[in-house]
């Protein structure tokens, strides 16, 4: 009999590390948006020097919950507080399982007092599906998962396009666009605009270090508004620069979101263990990949909890209840990891590459832009032969020239610090068809501020960006 769950492929083991580290699913993809449409370093730098056209339409799931309870229900399985969350409103939405580890995340969108639109990866998106049906609330959901990573030609529909557009010239586009100046529309507040013969929404965003405006509606609108923003730049005397999936999928490491933590959903009794049932065997989780060089015979070594994420901000400890609530509460008062950027050495990831054109065993290929080789990256971060932290996702940064990765360190790792990164797989790389035989190097990496641009440290508004310790 086929495997039909989560539960049913992890078997009588359980065993989701073996699981996960040596997946058949291959590279992650993104789907749909060529790779490149200049080349991905004049893409990268666009959102540091002109304005960047990011086609948003396809690598994300959307969810849409609506109904009498649909903000109690979202307020429940999040643990964000909804308190002064208006209409035309935006939030980065964190849910978290009974135990406080981190599920996912998505940016959730208010567009009216029973509707709501959330737009992120898969695990977030299952896990509020299987929430719907788990408990007694009357709410609806429509989800549109993302595009498929290899339509092999076949035609792509979706609910929505979605347009990002960033940059120090951002502002001449919208204006262009807009025929006048366009409303001041405030960090994660939603407007409208006019794209054309269209009235559009418009949410104040960003990614990479310059916020800009992120535009949406309806997708059969989707060439009608490309159209109008290229003539827009046009008429404006803007350089915008399209980006391709292989730049887009780095902006983040300059503006320090971690976009693919390890879904905390593989252990558990009671809740966790019927969605585990509930989750089919081709699911994100089900089919996903761990790669890198941390071990651990533990899958929950490879869990985050919202305060490592600088997440902590975000929790409504004033709401009556919520999932991981109580879990929370407890490790408020603990020493948690906290989240840094790690700066890679020049000279170790030259001798990486070299090693590719020596005879012998190589290094563990760096891809560029991106060593994207496994749904969820964990590399040892080590001190004196002592593992301080996990190295979580990484790529290059032409603006930046140099390797860098996002992840979490021990709470007394101070910025400025030089640690040894291992990068590669232990014992000639697991079974995975993206990892070739190679072996482990070590890498020395610089701790250094999260975000690693310094707009996005200074200018962004409040959130885990610009907070304080």
């Amino acid at each position: 009999m086929a495997n039909s769950s989560l539960h049913d492929v992890l078997g009588e083991k359980q065993d989701a590390v073996g699981l996960l580290r040596n997946s058949q699913v291959g590279i992650y993809v993104y789907p749909v948006v060529a790779a490149e449409f200049a080349n991905w370093r004049s893409e990268q730098a666009a959102w540091r020097n002109s304005a960047v056209l990011f086609d948003q339409s396809h690598h994300m799931d959307e969810l849409i919950v609506e109904g009498p309870d649909a903000e109690k229900f979202l307020a429940y399985h999040g643990i964000n507080s909804f308190a002064n969350f208006g209409l035309n409103r935006a939030k980065h939405f964190v849910p978290v399982t009974p135990n406080g580890h981190v599920i996912g995340d998505h940016i959730i969108f208010r567009e009216r007092e029973d509707k709501f639109i959330l737009v992120g990866r898969a695990p977030t998106s299952n896990w509020l599906m299987f929430c719907a049906a788990y408990g007694q609330w009357n709410v609806r959901i429509k989800h549109d998962p993302r595009s498929p990573s290899r339509p092999e030609g076949e035609r792509v529909l979706r609910t929505h396009y979605r347009y990002q557009i960033q940059g120090p010239d951002a502002p001449k586009i919208f204006e262009k666009l807009n025929g006048g100046p366009i409303p001041e529309i405030k960090f994660f507040h939603v407007d409208w605009i006019n794209v054309g013969s269209k009235k559009v929404q418009a949410l104040r965003h960003g990614m990479s270090g310059a916020p800009g405006l992120e535009i949406w509606g309806p997708y059969e609108d989707k060439s009608y508004v490309l159209s109008c923003i290229l003539q827009a730049a046009k008429d404006a005397g803007v350089d915008l620069v399209r980006c391709g999936s292989r730049a887009y999928s780095t902006n983040t490491l300059e503006s320090g979101w971690i976009p693919s933590p390890l879904p905390a959903i593989y252990t558990g009794d009671g809740m966790l263990a019927d969605y585990r049932k509930w989750l089919g065997a081709d699911s994100y989780e089900a089919t996903g990949a761990i790669g890198g060089s941390f071990v651990s015979d533990n899958i929950e070594d490879y869990y985050v909890n919202p305060f490592e994420l600088g997440y902590d901000f975000y929790i409504g400890w004033k709401k009556d209840d919520f999932i991981g609530k109580a879990a929370l509460e407890k490790m408020k008062g603990q020493k948690n990891r906290k989240k840094v950027t790690f700066e890679w050495n020049r000279d170790d990831v030259l001798k990486v590459i070299a090693s590719g054109f020596e005879d012998g065993l190589p290094y563990k290929w760096i891809d560029f832009p991106q060593p994207n080789y496994a749904s969820t990256s964990a590399d040892m971060v080590m001190k004196d032969g002592k593992r301080v932290g996990m190295s979580m996702f990484n790529g290059y940064s032409f603006n930046e020239r140099c390797m860098l990765s996002l992840g979490v360190v021990e709470a007394d790792v101070q910025e400025g610090d030089v640690l040894t990164l291992i990068w590669g797989e232990p014992d000639g790389g697991s079974r995975k068809t993206s990892v070739e035989p190679h072996r482990q190097a070590e890498i020395r990496v610089r701790v250094a501020p999260t975000p690693y641009a310094r707009e996005a440290r200074e200018n962004y508004a409040d959130s885990w960006r610009t907070r304080k310790d």
